[in-house]
């Protein structure tokens, strides 16, 4: 039974409740214990909001506070309010491994799910390090914390200060929130006042949720898995073992094992685990096989620049994707000369064509654009006539040796680099690579920088005993600074919430899928988050 029938079936058998309570029957024992039948809790027969309380309670979005006890008169908590959105949206609990609010213990039952409605800006602190869980939720505050979770906009029509008769009240910054609110039939006055500092009770905020989750064309999203494209995990440095069980805790739908590296320009080295290939068969995962280039400018160039040799590798890969049986190949070139453009268009362009006949795709590694001998070689728009996909490595935006210390893949330079890219290719043919690593920057005395995962580095903040963090909107990452003796360090931490900000991002350009480098980096918190961010995006309110 869909959540919307079940409502009516609920709101239909209160009525008919309701005729039953007010019959005397000879069998009754009690006044209380007619009231109550058929509800989930005994306080709540004579609420405005029992129909409301009961669906809700049905679909696992709010619960008692005791045994059948759900006490409607109540203030609601700003905790309990922003797990109560989180699971009438259907998403999950992120339990991050970086905390948002100094206030909101690891061990709190709601840190996990005021975790990941912060991590989508469903809800925001009342500080930059304070969230307030305890403190009530007042009703213009639950006005625009919905307003904002369902991304509505103001459509011009009136002013909350005209539609309730104590809306000089309303604060300021929650004026148009409320009237947005009127507007979209969530929220109602009582006797023409709004109330707007009062504590929002449990009973308005069943009543408030119900509007929202009983609505026909917004009902079925809730309820809906997420769609996440393409997922694609580059296997590095672990064992076929290891990856597989990494694999299989991620979203991952696509193996990509670094498998094949041209040993010569017309030779390639095979290291393919048929071990690996049987997992992914039995387990419902495509495997695009990896052929590198180990950074080798010369032997690249001796292969693409030469037509026969270019044909010789295109064959061998078509050959080897037919023996092992797998769904395509991922080109990952890098250190490629300016002069080997055209080149490298007639590779992919050659290579797309063999893989093509044997029902087999094609992808290529490209780095963002900005204009440099880095990415010369590489034609975008020709590579994505014939390539089934391009895969934006979004990372490295200041690498290994860079002189300055930053991110390694800031919001912004993401943002640019991929507007870049689709600019000359479709983003259904566009997987954006997110990193599962970032860089333990040496500031003082001296710039140098130590490569470390995003595991590694939750060890390394959970091990500070001094130092800031502060979180900037600028760039969507935290910044660490600590010192240890006379030296200075500073990490840009990639973590759930600021690979949630990528993850958005992307998914409203319509891109094809998401990349991981590399899979076993990552924190147990990031795959939850990835999921919210695809369906959170997914969502259409107006």
């Amino acid at each position: 039974m869909s959540a919307l029938r079940t409502y009516h079936w609920i709101r239909s058998s209160l009525v008919a409740l309701g005729v039953l309570i007010g019959m005397t029957l000879a069998a009754a024992s009690s006044p209380a214990s007619s009231a109550s039948a058929g509800l989930p809790f005994d306080d709540i027969a004579s609420s405005f909001a029992k129909a409301d309380i009961a669906a809700l309670y049905e679909r696992g979005i709010v619960g008692g506070t005791g045994p059948r006890t759900y006490e409607p008169a109540k203030s609601i908590t700003r905790a309990e309010f922003a797990a109560m959105v989180l699971r009438l949206f259907g998403l999950e609990p992120v339990d991050a491994s970086i905390p948002a609010f100094q206030d909101v213990g690891r061990k709190a039952w709601y840190y996990a799910s005021v975790g990941a409605a912060s991590q989508l800006g469903i809800v925001r602190g009342t500080s930059a390090n304070s969230f307030g869980p305890g403190a009530a939720v007042t009703r213009e505050q639950a006005a625009a914390i919905l307003v904002r979770a369902l991304r509505l906009k103001d459509k011009g029509a009136g002013d909350a200060r005209s539609s309730f008769k104590d809306a000089a009240q309303i604060d300021d910054w929650a004026v148009e929130a409320v009237q947005i609110a009127a507007n979209a039939g969530l929220i109602r006055g009582d006797n023409g006042l709004f109330r707007p500092h009062d504590p929002l009770t449990r009973a308005e905020t069943a009543a408030l949720l119900g509007r929202i989750a009983f609505r026909d064309e917004w009902e079925a999203q809730f309820e809906a898995a997420p769609s996440l494209g393409l997922q694609l995990g580059w296997q590095y440095g672990q064992t076929t073992s290891e990856y597989i069980a990494s694999v299989s805790r991620s979203t991952v739908n696509t193996l990509v094992p670094r498998v094949f590296f041209l040993d010569s320009a017309k030779t390639l080295t095979d290291a393919t685990d048929t071990a690996l290939l049987k997992w992914a068969s039995a387990n419902g995962r495509k495997v695009w096989g990896m052929i590198g280039n180990r950074s080798n400018a010369d032997t690249t160039h001796a292969m693409l620049s030469d037509a026969s040799k270019r044909q010789t590798i295109v064959a061998a890969l078509a050959s080897l994707v037919q023996k092992y049986g797998m769904d395509g190949i991922n080109v990952d070139f890098e250190n490629v000369l300016p002069d080997d453009r055209s080149g490298m268009t007639s590779f992919v362009t050659e290579l797309a064509a063999a893989l093509h006949k044997v029902g087999a795709v094609v992808s290529v590694d490209v780095s963002p654009d900005q204009g440099d001998d880095w990415t010369a070689a590489f034609d975008y728009a020709a590579l994505g006539r014939s390539a089934d996909y391009l895969v934006l490595m979004a990372y490295d935006e200041h690498w290994e040796t860079d002189p300055i210390a930053g991110s390694v893949s800031s919001l912004p330079w993401l943002e640019k680099g991929l507007d870049k890219l689709i600019g000359n290719v479709p983003a259904a043919k566009t997987i954006v690579a997110l990193p599962f690593y970032t860089r333990q920057w040496t500031v003082s005395p001296k710039v140098s920088s130590l490569e470390m995962t995003i595991a590694e580095q939750a060890e390394t903040i959970s091990s500070l005993t001094s130092g800031t963090r502060s979180w900037n909107d600028t760039v969507g990452q935290y910044i660490y600074t600590f010192a240890k003796g006379a030296t200075t360090y500073r990490i840009w931490a990639e973590d759930s919430r600021s690979l949630t900000l990528k993850s958005l991002a992307v998914a409203e350009r319509g891109v094809a899928g998401l990349a991981y480098w590399s899979i076993g980096g990552e924190t147990a918190d990031v795959w939850p988050a990835i999921r919210n961010a695809a369906k959170y995006a997914s969502f259409a309110f107006e």
